[in-house]
């Protein structure tokens, strides 16, 4: 019994690759539908790769520069009044212990948030002066994010230096090693003096003419503030995906505790922080799958056509071997296995197109944005083969699972009506 499967299998897989790669066995009319289904899935799969792709490289680029100015989740006093002046914390090793402790937090340091007024010769602009503890082996996440978008100079390594955005900086009309004057403005107005050592460009444009960033113990002096006293506590995470679920447990162990001055800490986190933005990142998400289903949609439909019309031009060959005994089911197989074989074709093609397409827009940046409207000068491309690998089984799945109808088509052709014709 399994012999004769077995054997049976092999002839249907014999004779569906003969039909399939051989031209003198497909007939005139099915040729044109065969390329025309072909070229449908080549493109629908290239178009929901390069759209995969694109949509993981905005959601990881944009996360990237947001959280790179604001970090992933923040430690601050509940009183604040979601100004960048917020009213101080104190924290101590112990705090910090348990942040750092919780399941995929990777990093954890205060900072300090100060607005301030630039002012030159010929300009002034509001600015927020933000102090983190100096770039050093202990804090390398925290710097990684602008020692990647560093134009010009270094990271500060002194109190009196900061960096700021060439776009900020052309405004002023400032430059690497400038130096310049910020005010600002409490009870009195109080006037330091900084200097550039470094010029970025993230992108975000909003971020990129608002902050400044700098030394902490410079700012701690200004405010007059204690070495345990900050704004608050940046805390970046692994997978950007669990940041509910760390936010969840960080709330449950924190919110109910009080610093030496008797403050309430108090959790926000990026996605409520930016919500604009990040409402327009899942917006992409819908984007993609309205993209993947009318793609499969019409790789679907021509495949069916093309597979229709392959059936009706191998009429005779279905005559033949249902005359010499054959079952539907034999001859339904062999027409499934051929509209496998142009879909595995079509996917084969399809992957290494749009791959490719891909490895060159990542590679070369041959596509430009306006980054005032993407927060992106390029469009960027993430590699996120799992999602890829998923995709690629989600399309043969719902294709091959279509291809079932049309395959039976043939138990209604009967080898007495086609030898009549005959």
């Amino acid at each position: 019994m399994w012999f004769a499967s077995h054997l049976s299998m092999q002839s249907e897989w014999f004779i569906a690759r003969r039909l399939f790669f051989s031209e003198d066995s497909t007939g005139r009319m099915s040729r044109p539908a065969v390329r025309v289904a072909l070229t449908a899935i080549i493109i629908g799969v290239v178009v929901m790769i390069v759209s995969l792709f694109v949509i993981a490289g905005f959601k990881k680029e944009v996360s990237r520069k947001v959280v790179g100015f604001q970090s992933h989740i923040q430690v601050v006093n509940f009183e604040n009044n979601n100004t960048f002046e917020l009213t101080p914390i104190r924290y101590d090793s112990t705090l910090l212990r348990l942040i750092t402790q919780t399941k995929g937090v990777s990093a954890a340091q205060p900072f300090i948030t100060k607005p301030g007024i630039i002012k030159t010769a010929d300009n002034f602009h509001g600015i927020v002066l933000k102090g983190e503890p100096l770039p050093s082996d202990d804090n390398p996440d925290f710097w990684e994010f602008f020692s990647h978008n560093i134009d010009r100079g270094r990271l500060p390594e002194k109190s009196n230096e900061v960096i700021l955005s060439s776009l900020l900086a052309r405004q002023l009309s400032l430059d690497l090693d400038s130096s310049f004057l910020c005010y600002f403005v409490g009870k009195d107005i109080r006037v330091r003096k900084y200097t550039i050592s470094g010029l970025y460009t993230t992108g975000l444009s909003e971020a990129d003419d608002m902050f400044v960033i700098g030394d902490i113990d410079g700012l701690r002096q200004l405010n007059a503030f204690s070495n345990d006293q900050a704004s608050g506590i940046d805390i970046l995470i692994s997978d950007r995906n669990d940041i509910f679920r760390i936010y969840d447990e960080l709330y449950i162990n924190i919110v109910n505790r009080f610093d030496d001055d008797g403050n309430a800490y108090y959790l926000n986190n990026i996605i409520d922080n930016n919500p604009n933005i990040f409402k327009w990142l899942d917006l992409l998400d819908k984007n993609v799958l309205i993209i993947i289903l009318l793609m499969l949609a019409v790789s679907i439909a021509n495949i069916t056509t093309s597979l229709i019309i392959i059936i009706m031009d191998s009429i005779r060959l279905i005559g033949t071997l249902k005359s010499l005994g054959s079952c539907n089911k034999f001859v339904s197989r062999i027409f499934f296995i051929e509209g496998g074989l142009l879909v595995a074709k079509g996917m084969v093609w399809g992957n290494l197109i749009g791959l490719t397409l891909c490895a060159l827009q990542y590679a070369f940046h041959i596509i430009p944005l306006d980054p005032q409207s993407y927060y992106v000068d390029f469009v960027p491309i993430a590699f996120d083969w799992g999602w890829w690998l998923l995709l690629n089984i989600f399309i043969l799945t719902v294709i091959m699972l279509t291809l079932i109808l049309p395959s039976r088509f043939v138990s209604r052709i009967s080898p007495a009506e086609v030898m009549r014709y005959e």
